[in-house]
């Protein structure tokens, strides 16, 4: 039996579709922390990215009342007076779309978000995960986070892999996708480009490619964002197709959420500055957005207890 090279698979994807330039990234991701944004810039760049917000819960000790809490801070975060938009999405575990569902009605923009396909892990037979998509979808998700073969994928089975992939599209219907990458196993910028390619090639225009799980060490960083970035750049100037990016976990401050738009402007354009091609799957990033709008409006920060609690970081 010929056992195929991983490394010689690699190879030749990286032949076609480049390598990056760490050095580089990182020299340039380290500028977009050096911007400044004041005043009325700043005031429109916090309540876009509270739009961007994927409000979430993820606990095994979740609870329908849990659930309609989350809703309610969804559709309306602070005070009206605030002039704080509402979230993108609310993004739960299958067996609790139903009760989102319920807690939101069908009359609403924010949208219903669902983890599958065995998250975080993705440790489950093919068919198990399919069967979950499903289900959350019929339950009424509008969105599907799924997460990579990983294994599939370091192991140079880059077919296996899009198969999964294009299974879930399949599974999905007219449920947007998310494809969680979970960039801290990939281990390199590299690798973290040609999931990047491999997964685009298989999705759909409007659906996303998304950084993590929100469950390992390493999350959404300024580095594999802009990876990701260029990546959609690429793809989309050699395609048309437009794909959507979800950085995930690790985004806590509106400071970090300024200079994550600041590097989506820079590099994709303002095509990408709205909710159906940027997200940010961060829901204890909200509140720090609500605290400084309430310092850009009144001159004073609140004390953190002065907003709702939000959900944990995924």
């Amino acid at each position: 039996m010929i056992v195929k090279s991983p490394t010689a698979a690699f190879r030749r994807l990286f032949d076609e579709i480049g390598t990056v330039d760490a050095v580089g990234v990182e020299e340039r991701v380290a500028k977009f922390t050096t911007r400044s944004i004041k005043k009325a810039s700043k005031v429109q760049g916090l309540k876009l990215a509270v739009s961007m917000v994927d409000l979430t819960t993820l606990e095994g000790k979740d609870t329908p009342g849990k659930v309609a809490s989350l809703c309610q801070k969804a559709l309306a975060p602070h005070d009206a007076d605030l002039g704080a938009p509402q979230v993108a999405a609310v993004c739960v575990y299958p067996s609790m779309v139903r009760h989102a569902r319920r807690a939101l009605g069908s009359d609403t923009a924010v949208r219903i978000a669902s983890v599958a396909t065995a998250f975080p892990s993705g440790q489950a037979p093919l068919r198990t995960r399919l069967a979950e998509v499903k289900a959350a979808v019929a339950d009424g998700a509008d969105e599907i986070d799924m997460v990579i073969n990983r294994g599939a994928f370091l192991a140079g089975e880059f077919g296996l892999m899009q198969d999964e992939i294009a299974a879930v599209v399949e599974a999905c219907g007219d449920a947007a996708l998310k494809v969680i990458l979970e960039v801290s196993e990939l281990e390199t910028y590299d690798n973290i480009r040609a999931a990047s390619f491999l997964a685009m090639r298989v999705i759909r225009e409007g659906d996303f490619i998304k950084t993590s799980t929100g469950k390992t060490s390493l999350n959404a960083t300024l580095g594999n964002n802009q990876v990701m970035i260029e990546a959609l750049r690429d793809f989309y100037l050699d395609t048309g197709i437009a794909i959507g990016m979800k950085p995930a976990g690790g985004i806590r401050t509106a400071k970090q959420s300024l200079q994550f738009l600041i590097a989506v402007k820079e590099t994709l354009g303002d095509a990408w500055l709205t909710n159906e091609r940027y997200r940010f799957g961060a829901s204890s990033l909200l509140n720090d957005l609500l605290r400084q709008l309430e310092k850009e409006k009144t001159g004073a920060y609140q004390a953190p207890y002065y907003f709702s609690e939000a959900a944990e970081s995924y």
